[in-house]
């Protein structure tokens, strides 16, 4: 990699790490679309590098939710008992979604998928719609069922699926901030999970570049990371002082960018 690859991974590294510990989003949405710039920057085979540009960002949030689950642990704000009683129908949804489903789908319509997922997080962030609680939680049936569903469409998109658990969790009368420090907890076994599905299901791809295990394409996962375990205690920190609702707005803003970028790759992918 050049030291222009590099400087861009540790620049969106630091961006995503300080958006885990803010907004408790694992931060692939961020990450997707500038590892497709470098990756083509690289040369990568055009028919997995959405694959690895989704697998290497997931990857990456083993880090970076590991370093926001110790801050908000810290300040006693994550509700252990249900990150427990979610976290299995969440590892093997995970693992289905990345090592069965993720490499089955061709490049233009992953493409496609993420652009879409993109859009829709990015409304619900600028109208920062809160789902009114209208349940308490469901039993261990109805918590793995759930779990199982998150995991697969987290892995599928390389989230940390802050997206669809803290619905769930306000849903379900989990206070919102609780809800949001315990999606951090979350986010580490759909990663987990998800990145250990990636690289068994796509092991020996003869279109995987060197330094690559499976989709993970190492080398981009140092560069985020080194930043990003130091970056994330601070927007944890920072959650707790600054006017997160606007935050949101701005971000969701943002990702409309990102969004009709992603769109374009899929336009391409598709060949018009």
């Amino acid at each position: 990699m050049s030291l222009i690859d590099i400087a861009m991974l540790m620049l969106c590294g630091s961006i995503s790490g300080f958006l885990a510990g803010l907004l408790g989003i694992g931060g692939g949405m961020i990450l997707v679309p500038f590892m497709i710039l470098v990756f083509n920057n690289l040369d990568f085979s055009q028919n997995i590098i959405v694959h690895m540009a989704i697998a290497t960002g997931m990857a990456t949030i083993l880090f970076t939710t590991t370093s926001a689950i110790w801050a908000h642990h810290k300040h006693h704000s994550i509700d252990w008992k249900l990150v427990a009683a979610l976290s299995p129908g969440l590892v093997v949804g995970s693992l289905v979604g990345g090592s069965e489903i993720f490499e089955a789908i061709n490049t233009s319509w992953l493409s496609l998928f993420f652009a879409i997922f993109i859009v829709y997080t990015s409304i619900q962030m600028i109208i920062n719609k809160k789902p009114t609680a209208g349940r308490e939680l469901p039993g261990k049936v109805g918590l793995f069922s759930f779990g199982a569903f998150a995991g697969v469409i987290s892995s599928l998109i390389g989230a940390g699926g802050a997206f669809i658990t803290v619905p769930f969790m306000l849903w379900c009368n989990v206070k919102p901030h609780t809800a949001m420090a315990s999606s951090s907890g979350l986010g580490f076994p759909i990663a987990a999970a998800a990145t250990i599905g990636y690289m068994y299901g796509s092991w020996g791809n003869p279109n995987l570049p060197a330094g690559s295990l499976g989709f993970v394409y190492v080398p981009a996962v140092l560069c985020i990371v080194v930043i990003s375990i130091f970056t994330a205690p601070l927007g944890a920190k920072m959650a707790r002082k600054l006017d997160v609702a606007q935050l949101k707005r701005i971000f969701g803003v943002m990702l409309f960018l990102l969004a009709a970028f992603m769109f374009n790759e899929s336009r391409k992918a598709f060949g018009y």
